[in-house]
């Protein structure tokens, strides 16, 4: 009996030491840097698996680029989203957050803007009678992408350029006349570099919309958009006892010999000092800080009105120390934020090249077309036109209609510096070239987003130069848009990473 009770009491002994290991872990202090959907998935995730959760976001709202603004007295999405029937991680998550009841589902059309005509390219009979093609070159056009769309090994792609690929399978004079206008529409010149993975990626994206289940391509939204949802989340987030530090943009990260890890805001200030005003709108009260970013309403989200969530930053430097940290930040911005990794990953780091944009939101009177997206081979000053109101009920705009003019360029690009008053003229004059019946004064409202890093170039042997999600500082995380390897930047492929990240890495 004395060995098997041995035996017993080392079993006890054994359970109750990784109970306590476990209970340790699950009281780890994590700082996520970055409130995007990435940043906001991830703080749930760890708050409901036990951790100590801050997050540390530089602008004034949450939301990183799903966040948003006031336009003509409306809260909405400061640049363009749609959720497709197929995006189920972020349909999951909304539905966690208690909003799955309130998406919207409609139909949608696409246009084409070519040769100085808008066409409409929705069914298959349009794209069979599409004038700017000849018959052979639309039939090598559709090879071409349910070719794409049976394509399981994407990384054998990563091997050519999306030019050699594309000119291959659709032929010449189909890659100049529709491929490179619609490539460089997003890719600017950079689509010289770009791998052919990236269209892979999209065709891909396109096909799970239309094979969702529904039968006709639907794409829906929230009702009150992005704000509501951002919102909902914000809540849900103080209510796991999650911390979310606004106007805190981070300025260095560093392991300490203890193994903790400090975050160093770049100005230690209590959040008390920014004095918010109330403003109310049709969804819910939002507060506004004084002290905004430039490119901000600060109508968003500033300083939730709970009063447990004002928070107290430390007299003296405003750093806090940490058991992890995850940086949801740029691969650039990153590098900067962490002076202890290693000289290769900086590198690497460096190297991740990154598209930017500038977007207009314009609210008018009229609308524009019964298109959601109009795809544009022409030259005009933007690389194409999303009309949210062909999906929104225009009664969440009084009855106006929402129009997105997004511009992607590299990062660099002297649009970044021209002013807003140039780029209204610019964008306006383009308008008015395309639709006739477009009058400048139907404009009630025209606001500009300028980013200079919306997402990564997929270049060749993209992922082969990617540095690991664990970094060379221990405990410390890079996690971000680069990461997205075989998808395109969107809410869905976000959330999914958010989910992937915390499986692998926290996940018991």
């Amino acid at each position: 009996m004395i060995p098997s009770q041995t035996g017993g009491i080392e079993t006890i002994r054994k359970i109750v030491r990784e109970l306590a290991a476990q209970a340790t872990f699950m009281k780890e202090r994590i700082a996520i840097v970055g409130s995007g959907f990435l940043g906001l998935t991830l703080a749930k995730r760890l708050a409901d698996a036990g951790h100590k959760v801050t997050i540390f976001e530089s602008a004034p709202e949450i939301g990183g680029l799903a966040s948003v603004w006031e336009i003509n007295g409306i809260v909405w999405d400061r640049h363009y989203h749609v959720v497709l029937a197929s995006d189920r991680h972020t349909r999951n998550i909304i539905e966690e957050i208690g909003l799955g009841d309130d998406f919207k589902w409609v139909e949608t059309k696409t246009g084409f803007y070519t040769d100085g005509e808008l066409l409409s390219m929705s069914d298959t009979k349009e794209f069979l009678t599409f004038p700017a093609l000849d018959l052979i070159s639309k039939l090598r056009l559709g090879a071409t992408i349910f070719f794409a769309s049976k394509i399981k090994n994407w990384k054998k792609l990563e091997k050519v350029t999306v030019q050699e690929w594309l000119t291959k399978m659709s032929g010449k004079k189909t890659f100049e006349k529709m491929w490179k206008p619609l490539l460089k529409a997003k890719l600017g010149e950079a689509y010289r570099e770009t791998a052919a993975s990236f269209i892979w990626a999209t065709i891909q994206r396109m096909y799970s919309a239309r094979n969702s289940g529904m039968k006709r391509e639907m794409f829906g939204y929230v009702k009150g958009g992005y704000g509501r949802v951002l919102g909902r989340f914000n809540d849900v987030l103080l209510d796991r006892g999650v911390e979310i530090r606004l106007n805190s943009k981070v300025d260095k990260i560093e392991r300490l010999a203890n193994g903790k890890i400090r975050v160093t805001p770049v100005s230690a200030r209590r959040h008390k000092d920014i004095k918010p005003k109330v403003q109310k709108t049709k969804y819910a009260a939002f507060e506004a800080a004084v002290a905004v970013a430039p490119g901000f309403s600060g109508a968003f989200l500033s300083e939730p009105q709970h009063s447990s969530t004002v928070v107290d930053f430390p007299e003296n430097t405003g750093s806090q120390l940490f058991d992890k940290v995850i940086v949801t930040a740029p691969s650039n911005v990153a590098e900067k934020m962490l002076p202890q990794l290693d000289e290769r990953e900086k590198k690497q780091l460096r190297n991740i090249k990154y598209q930017g944009i500038v977007c207009a939101s314009v609210m008018m009177r009229c609308s524009l077309s019964k298109y959601y997206v109009t795809n544009i081979t022409d030259d005009t000053p933007f690389t194409g036109i999303i009309e949210m109101s062909a999906i929104v009920d225009k009664r969440e705009f009084d009855g106006n209609a929402l129009v997105y003019l997004p511009r992607y360029i590299a990062p660099d690009d002297e649009l970044f510096d021209k002013t807003d008053d140039e780029i209204e003229r610019y964008f306006l004059n383009g308008l008015e070239r395309m639709y006739p019946h477009f009058r400048r004064q139907d404009v009630v409202a025209f606001k500009i987003s300028r980013v200079r890093q919306v997402f990564p170039v997929p270049v060749l042997h993209y992922h082969e130069g990617l540095p690991d999600m664990r970094s060379s500082v221990d405990g410390v995380y890079i996690v971000n848009s680069s990461h997205i390897v075989n998808g395109t930047l969107n809410i869905n492929e976000t959330v999914q990473l958010a989910e992937r990240f915390f499986e692998q890495e926290f996940s018991a």
